[in-house]
């Protein structure tokens, strides 16, 4: 099986920044939550047509950050995402965020989420969407 991932660009804003000028650590999480979701808009799942059709949404249950180099006010970074588990009612990434001109990689995660239904109760993932993702699940990682 080939390797999938999805990469966008993520410019940083001044507002991303702490007063020094660099990225505060917990904006890498939200630049990691846009990855996800550019991810699975690739692969052709919006997320609000998975609430509507499956009455379901995923939800952050671990994050594991490793923070390598500080990106900075106006550096325009790539952030990679790949899906490396599936498992009942469990999905993980990876994702890697770089300085888009150097390469340079800046921190990597492995970010884990939980299927829940709408009263928040943990559920198995839709049999649809495990077809459409079993596609680009990278085993490479596993």
């Amino acid at each position: 099986m080939s390797r999938f991932s999805e990469s966008i660009p993520v410019r940083v804003y001044y507002e991303d920044t702490d007063h020094g000028g660099v990225v505060y650590y917990a904006n890498y999480l939200k630049f990691m939550e846009r990855g996800r979701t550019e991810f699975l808009r690739a692969i052709g799942l919006e997320l609000d047509a998975i609430e509507t059709e499956f009455g379901i949404l995923f939800a952050v249950t671990e994050a594991h950050v490793r923070y390598q180099t500080p990106a900075r006010f106006n550096d325009l970074l790539e952030v990679d995402t790949s899906l490396i588990e599936m498992r009942g009612a469990r999905l993980a990434f990876t994702q890697t965020i770089y300085h888009q001109a150097t390469r340079r990689q800046l921190c990597t995660a492995t970010i884990r989420l939980a299927c829940i239904n709408r009263e928040s109760a943990a559920c198995r993932i839709p049999a649809p969407l495990i077809k459409i993702l079993q596609n680009h699940l990278n085993k490479e990682h596993i």
